[in-house]
């Protein structure tokens, strides 16, 4: 046998030792395990604080196992990605305990009676009652919203993209990020004074108009990023064969674009549909059934929230239908987060084998 042979048949020592699949397991295992023992033998009794020791022991087992088998250099690679591993559990743990604790109590009332009857004469401190009111008002007030900052907000970031230049285009891009920060009481404060002005009483059409404000901007953001992605070789062939620039746009860009268009839009509705200052001043709240947003003061489903819980003093029955307005709220926002991810995916551009 050949010396070349053998040599093939000895163990290459230009790879370095790896730690196994399972370590990063075994590691926070044990590091939780470590930081509870830590934890009582310091009293504490906060399950926060067991989670944060237990968080700085895996960064750091994970820094000082892989140093000595792998080496400081993989070492670093390994604590970056603990690093993101422990921020992604802290941002989970609260969004699960959240949603844990609104299940739990919100399914006490929720039944077909509580979704199909309103507060009518049943006082707060009552058991019974429903929120088809603040069901009703909500749909209303946010799809009148809709209606009206949708297309402004689409139309705005047509121009921004396709149009916009000189100082009108940075003026309306920077109203746009200023407005995209505005608290939502300024909104509604902004629509009070006007039906101050000309004497009006709480409806819900007033609602809509602090919602529309406070979508805009978001719907201006997400369709302009939209726009932008769609490629300048599109708009150049279109243009190229004749065709007037509007006509790109209604035929090839938003065609290209719509299901980002439709998704910004979605979730714009989402953020605005749990807001409750600009309905709180406007709207005014009504325990019977008011279908038109027009006349009258209306209901909502965020306001309803809000009153329910400010008179149940903690408990009660006022306090179980808060929760079960609050579960109904986050199941209404999860859907539209649904269909707005099923809508992307169904307008996506489909690539030709």
């Amino acid at each position: 046998m050949s010396t070349a042979a053998v040599t093939d048949k000895r163990p290459s020592t230009l790879r370095a030792a790896n730690l196994p699949k399972w370590s990063p397991w075994a590691i926070a295992a044990g590091s939780i395990a470590l930081g509870i023992g830590i934890s009582l033998a310091a009293g504490l009794d906060s399950k926060i604080q067991w989670g944060l020791i237990a968080a700085v022991l895996f960064v750091l087992g994970t820094y000082v196992i892989a140093a000595s088998v792998e080496g400081r250099r993989q070492a670093k690679d390994r604590i970056a990605t603990s690093l993101v591993w422990v921020a992604f559990v802290i941002a989970v743990v609260p969004l699960v305990s959240l949603i844990w604790v609104t299940v739990a109590r919100g399914v006490k009332v929720l039944n077909v009676y509580f979704l199909t009857h309103s507060m009518g004469v049943v006082a707060d401190t009552e058991p019974g009652g429903g929120i088809y009111h603040a069901i009703i008002g909500s749909l209303e007030q946010v799809g009148l919203a809709t209606l009206i900052g949708a297309p402004i907000g689409v139309m705005t970031a047509i121009y921004l993209v396709e149009y916009g230049r000189g100082k009108l285009a940075k003026s309306v891009t920077f109203f746009v990020d200023v407005m995209t920060g505005i608290p939502s009481i300024v909104a509604g404060l902004f629509i009070l004074s006007l039906m101050l002005i000309f004497k009006m009483q709480p409806f819900g059409f007033a609602g809509s108009l602090a919602l529309a404000i406070l979508m805009m901007p978001v719907v201006v953001r997400s369709t302009e990023e939209m726009l932008k992605l769609v490629p300048n070789e599109l708009r150049e062939a279109s243009l190229a064969l004749g065709v007037p620039k509007w006509r790109t746009i209604l035929k090839v860009v938003l065609p290209t674009s719509i299901g980002g268009i439709t998704t910004g839009v979605m979730l714009a509705v989402a953020r605005i549909a749990g807001e409750t200052a600009p309905v709180l001043l406007l709207v005014f709240g009504n325990p019977f059934i008011n279908n038109n947003p027009f006349e009258g003061a209306q209901a909502s489903l965020p306001l309803y929230i809000y009153q329910q819980f400010a008179n149940s003093a903690g408990s009660g029955a006022a306090y179980d239908r808060a929760w079960a307005a609050s579960l109904t709220l986050i199941a209404f926002v999860m859907i539209l987060n649904l269909v707005a991810r099923a809508i992307a995916r169904w307008k996506a551009p489909k690539t030709g084998r």
